[in-house]
């Protein structure tokens, strides 16, 4: 029977042990066996000794192997001993959000679904964006193309529908891009600075049609209003005649505005002047000196002295 190969904690065979010719195959049988058996409880015995000393043993790296701490464990990292960080009162005030609990108000921002909403302002939020809907629903595009509007540069039928709608201007995408002297978009404060127009002009849907925009700044602010410039243009040569009468308008009016900011300069000149020259005379009031005369003593000449006693100065008169 050939020689089996010994395993790494298999003892040395000595001299005084029956060899393997002199031994039948049933006690080889068994012999193996039983060393098979002794070396499966010894790793067994091993495995359990590394978990009993899982804390304090460490691995080929010399660092701690990772395991499950227990309850009783008296470390700082178990889960009993963490305690809170506190904050730093360095930072500043700071809101802390769940986004978990954030729910979409509709409304084109987030609340949490614990605390009440401001149900003006969504009121408000929505009653703009359904103002701002109504104007860009698009009209239906007939089979006959006859009846489908045309732009007035360019003649093709995709024109833009909005500008249809709102300013009564069919004019398509490409010409407006291509002309914006004439289809540009102006808002509200352009038109009350360049064109020197009112308030209740540009509020005037009939004089001016104007087209809606959600506000850039801030949603709950009111919609932006913007204007067809072409049609800015001939409001205000109407109202002021020509456009050389509405440029002269324009520079008497910078004119008048550069005079009252002169006058305005110069008054708040003056004062610092006047205000000026006051505390330099009354410094000039504080600094001057005033004698302190005491008891007058007369002379043998039968002349009279008084001294100043904070500088000295001595006046001679003679008592009647």
């Amino acid at each position: 029977m050939p020689e089996t190969t010994a395993a790494v904690h298999t003892p040395p065979r000595t001299t005084n042990t029956t060899s393997n010719d002199a031994m039948t195959p049933e006690q080889v049988e068994q012999f193996e066996i039983h060393r098979l058996k002794a070396k499966a409880r010894q790793r067994q015995n091993e495995e359990l000794a590394a978990e009993q000393s899982n804390s304090s043993s460490v691995n080929p790296n010399n660092k701690r192997p990772i395991g499950v701490t227990p309850a009783t464990s008296t470390s700082p990292t178990a889960s009993g001993n963490l305690k809170k960080l506190q904050r730093d009162s360095r930072l500043g005030t700071y809101f802390e959000y769940d986004l978990s609990k954030m729910v979409n108000s509709k409304g084109g921002f987030l609340v949490e679904d614990d605390k009440e909403v401001d149900e003006v302002t969504i009121r408000k939020e929505r009653e703009r964006e359904m103002q701002r809907a109504k104007q860009n629903l698009e009209p239906p595009i007939y089979l006959d193309p006859e009846r489908n509007p045309r732009c007035n540069e360019c003649d093709t039928v995709d024109i833009d529908h909005t500008f249809h709608k709102i300013f009564n201007c069919r004019v398509c995408k490409k010409c407006q891009n291509e002309l914006p002297e004439k289809y540009s978009l102006l808002t509200k404060t352009e038109c009350k600075e360049d064109y020197l127009l009112t308030d209740a002009e540009l509020r005037d849907q009939e004089l001016l049609p104007h087209l809606l925009k959600a506000n850039p700044h801030k949603s709950t602010f009111a919609n932006m209003m913007l204007f067809l410039r072409c049609q800015v243009e001939d409001f205000a040569w109407k109202k002021w005649g020509s456009p050389e009468a509405l440029d002269a308008e324009y520079e008497s009016r910078v004119a008048e505005k550069k005079k009252k900011k002169n006058r305005k300069f110069e008054e708040g000149l003056k004062d610092l002047r006047r205000r000026t020259k006051e505390g330099v005379w009354q410094k000039r009031q504080d600094a001057e000196h005033r004698h302190a005369f005491g008891p007058s003593h007369q002379e043998l000449d039968g002349m009279s002295k008084q001294t100043c006693h904070e500088c000295g100065f001595t006046v001679a008169f003679e008592e009647i």
